[in-house]
């Protein structure tokens, strides 16, 4: 009987039909992935061979390798992938390409199950990816040849309209041969730098050889599957740079495996400097999402929240619950369990390094601190996590050492009950602020925050290890039992607490003697215990108060042991108009200390006057 003779028509079981339908006009959002899809079964094929080969089957032609290769022709405008995997046997073809109920990949892993094979978990479970080849092909030619000794090879062919043919193909080399015969519209998949450019971002990783026209072109391994202690430093640093496009040695570098409540393999890294600073705008993640060892999303979205969008790296989950096409997370509960899982490991490994090498983590934070704190402010889920790895000067180190959140808390005397904070410049204008007195006086604890961000750190991450968070302008600590020799008495205080909010008039609140104050005559106080100075100013900026006819919303306090204070008291009863001028001077020197002076030059015009007065008074 001759070769025709022999040939087989078949039709397509009618859900495969459907399938063809689907994947054609609507499955892959781009053509391009059907090269990821032939890649990625002849690997699931090649796995199965060493499966196979490590159980002592009896294997054909076993002094081949299993590997990929990939050829291209231009001219005839095709392209040929080919595995020396497993291979298929005529009723194998039959159930794999004809029968949507019988993928091949799915019945293996079945039988692998069912015998209970402790290594079922490497075998891959993509199924339904070879008819993506009809997105790009007219014509789709497979050959093929069981790995078993008594099999012979065959030739399945198909133009997708309803059926195949199959026959008997004599001297096949061991595995799979698919030969598209392109569409017009598809030539371009017969060039050999578009079909690289696919290999390389798709399928870097897959652990056997990939060759295009005789060319290896996965040389870089995929080391977050391998063992930690069997990689090299010098492994790490270049995967890092393949994957981070950085020739700068990361800052730090996590590799984990994690079994629930996803099978997870991770490797991520921390550059060396932070992007956003150097004037590149905002950055995207650069966390590539794989299902054993081929891409499934480059930047994966969702993988991690936003705030950890300067780490670089890949997470390979085998079990992740793909979309049909495999270019999308079906479960989006899921995919939020993972980003828990994986956010709260990378946040304790931080934590872990905080406490092993100060200085580095120190490096770290000072690169990172803003997205650390952007993730106190917008994730209530991680907000503990995020504050203990928060770092502030103190009042009680020296300049330049930092502290945290826990060890200022081991620090607290048993009096204390709060944590206090104080929004500052730099250490000078801390040290000598008015708010700083009474803690100084009191010998409290004070961490001095430099940054503009940390007014809403602190008020969103609120408490810490039980202790309230307290901004030291809004503190209620006062120093009444100690009263200072000269100071005004209650009765001459409180009048003149008086007399100034009359003269002041709309230009304060109230104003009231201070409890607080030591060595300063007076300082101002905002009348909405949840305002502070700092987040009036960040409003006004925004031009979310009103103009400047609006009524007065700081209170004034005075230090009546102070002596601009005893001698205010002496002359306003002699000379109400130079009082009245050096209130309302003490009033603006306060605004001043504050940050809250928008415009100097009433101050300037009056301050000049009293100079006047006291040079021609000397004279």
């Amino acid at each position: 009987m001759d070769f025709m003779s022999k040939t087989e028509t078949h039709h397509f079981q009618a859900e495969i039909q459907q399938l063809l339908n689907i994947v054609i006009h609507s499955l892959y959002t781009d053509k391009e992935i059907f090269v990821r899809e032939l890649i990625s079964n002849g690997a699931d094929a090649c796995e199965k061979l060493r499966f196979k080969q490590s159980a002592g089957s009896s294997i054909h032609q076993s002094d081949i390798a299993p590997g990929i290769s990939v050829t291209t022709d231009e001219q005839a405008g095709m392209i040929t992938i080919a595995d020396t995997g497993l291979g298929m046997t005529h009723g194998e073809l039959v159930e794999n390409l004809g029968t949507i109920a019988h993928s091949g990949t799915k019945a293996f892993l079945k039988q692998l199950a069912e015998d209970k094979k402790p290594d079922v978990g490497l075998i891959g479970q993509f199924g339904v990816g070879f008819y993506s080849a009809f997105m790009v092909a007219k014509r789709v030619t497979v050959w093929s040849r069981s790995f078993e000794p008594e099999e012979t090879g065959w030739q399945w062919t198909s133009e997708g309209m309803g059926g195949y043919e199959l026959a008997p193909a004599d001297e096949l080399p061991r595995g799979t041969k698919i030969t598209l015969e392109l569409k017009e519209d598809a030539k371009d998949f017969s060039q050999p730098s578009t079909v690289e450019r696919i290999i390389q971002r798709y399928s870097s990783f897959v652990p056997f050889p990939i060759e295009l026209n005789g060319k290896r072109l996965n040389t870089v391994q995929a080391i977050w599957a391998r063992s930690k202690n069997e990689i090299k430093e010098e492994e790490y640093n270049e995967f890092y740079t393949f994957v981070g496009h950085d020739h700068e040695k990361p800052r730090f570098r996590l590799h984990f495996n994690a079994d629930a409540p996803l099978v997870i393999q991770a490797l991520l890294f921390v550059p060396s400097k932070n992007f956003e600073t150097l004037g590149m705008g905002r950055i995207e993640s650069e966390v590539n999402l794989y299902c054993r060892k081929v891409l499934i999303q480059a930047k994966a979205k969702g993988l991690f929240p936003e705030w950890l969008r300067f780490l670089k790296g890949v997470v390979d989950s085998e079990d992740l619950p793909l979309n049909i096409s495999r270019e999308t997370m079906q479960d989006t509960s899921l995919l939020q369990k993972l980003n828990k899982v994986l956010t709260s490991r990378f946040l304790k490994f931080l934590d872990e390094q905080s406490e092993k090498d100060v200085e580095t983590y120190e490096k770290f934070y000072a690169e990172y601190q803003r997205f650390l704190k952007e993730g106190i402010v917008t994730d209530f889920t991680h907000k503990e996590a995020l504050g203990k790895l928060l770092r502030y000067e103190s009042s009680t180190l020296e300049k330049g050492k930092l502290t945290s959140l826990a060890d200022y808390v081991k620090r607290m005397p048993p009096e204390q009950k709060e944590i206090y904070c104080l929004l500052t410049g730099n250490r000078a204008a801390a040290e000598a602020s008015p708010y700083f007195e009474v803690f100084r006086e009191r010998k409290f604890e004070v961490l001095f925050l430099y940054d503009a961000w940390d007014e809403f750190v602190i008020e969103h991450l609120h408490t810490f290890d039980g202790k309230p968070l307290k901004l030291a302008e809004k503190a209620e600590l006062d120093l009444s039992e100690a009263k200072k020799e000269g100071a005004l008495s209650d009765e001459a205080a409180t009048s003149l607490a008086k007399w100034l909010k009359e003269n002041l008039g709309d230009k304060v609140g109230e104003v009231r003697v201070s409890k607080r104050l030591v060595d300063s005559p007076a300082v101002i106080v905002d009348a909405d215990k949840f305002m502070t100075s700092s987040m009036r100013r960040m409003m006004k900026s925004m031009k979310q108060e009103a103009g400047p006819d609006m009524p007065a919303t700081h209170d004034l306090e005075i230090n009546p042991a102070h002596s601009l204070i005893t001698r205010l008291e002496a002359i306003r009863q002699e000379n109400g108009e130079l009082a009245t001028s050096v209130a309302e001077q003490i009033l603006d020197n306060a605004r001043i200390v504050a940050g809250q002076l928008e415009d100097p030059r009433a101050m300037l015009t009056r301050l000049n006057t009293l100079l006047e007065r006291v040079l021609s008074k000397g004279a």
